[in-house]
């Protein structure tokens, strides 16, 4: 795991030949990160790439069954999510994207653009194959959608009081969601669904309410038919939440 370096003032210090030298980095100055870094503050009105990857870290920070879309558009429902980011964790909460928003995203997420807590090897497992081919869509696409996903999961897991959540089943190729007896139009296929077991620290009511304002539109729980081991979130474009025991 990559260092992560911390927030505005940072002081190196170098003892050459017995005399100390010391730099300063200029206060709002936010660090460099191995995965993205982002160049501009970033605002309301504003639009372009690096507003869609900061939609995606902020995915899971929206209102009660709200969907971000990832659209690279500052609008306002970004400006929300942003908001409840920068509430969950304890910074000034004014909807713009600045120094201490950036630093705590990169603080929560690894070199390779996942979010500390989860990893790819969680999601890709694909009844073996270790891979996100054999889909719906490409495997480059798979994998981009499930890391929206882990970062919808991040925010759940904090909002939840930083307890572990334990991934089951993510990518699934077509033959092997047939394989396990996946739904035809499962998500799971697409990479835009995770499942959460038993192992996982809060309870099965707790992962299935919390994740209605994590972003997620389809959300299975206790009770519905073939789920009562595990909770599945997934994204897609019309709400269907259904956890009777719940």
């Amino acid at each position: 795991m990559r260092k992560r370096i911390g927030y505005v003032l940072a002081v190196l210090a170098l003892v050459l030949g017995g005399t100390v030298v010391t730099t300063v980095m200029s206060p709002g100055t936010a660090s460099a990160d191995e995965c993205y870094t982002w160049s501009r503050v970033l605002k309301p009105g504003m639009s372009g790439s690096d507003v869609r990857e900061l939609q995606i870290r902020v995915a899971g920070w929206v209102a009660s069954g709200e969907n971000l879309a990832l659209d690279g558009s500052y609008g306002p429902a970004t400006e929300a999510a942003v908001k409840r980011f920068q509430s969950g964790y304890g910074l000034a909460a004014d909807g713009v994207a600045g120094t201490n928003t950036f630093n705590k995203i990169y603080q929560l997420q690894d070199a390779d653009c996942t979010p500390i807590h989860f990893d790819h090897s969680e999601f890709n497992y694909n009844c073996g194959a270790r891979n996100y081919n054999g889909g719906k869509v490409t495997a480059a696409t798979a994998r981009e959608n499930m890391r929206r996903v882990m970062w919808q999961l991040e925010a759940l897991r904090h909002k939840l009081g930083d307890r572990p959540l334990v991934v089951t089943s993510g990518f699934r190729s077509v033959s092997c969601n047939s394989s396990v007896g996946g739904s035809s139009t499962s998500l799971h296929m697409y990479g835009q669904a995770a499942d959460l077991g038993l192992s996982s620290s809060p309870t099965q009511c707790q992962m299935f309410h919390g994740s209605k304002s994590a972003g997620f539109e389809e959300i299975l729980g206790p009770g519905y038919p073939g789920h009562n081991d595990h909770v599945h979130v997934g994204n897609k474009s019309s709400r269907f939440w259904s956890a009777p025991n719940c």
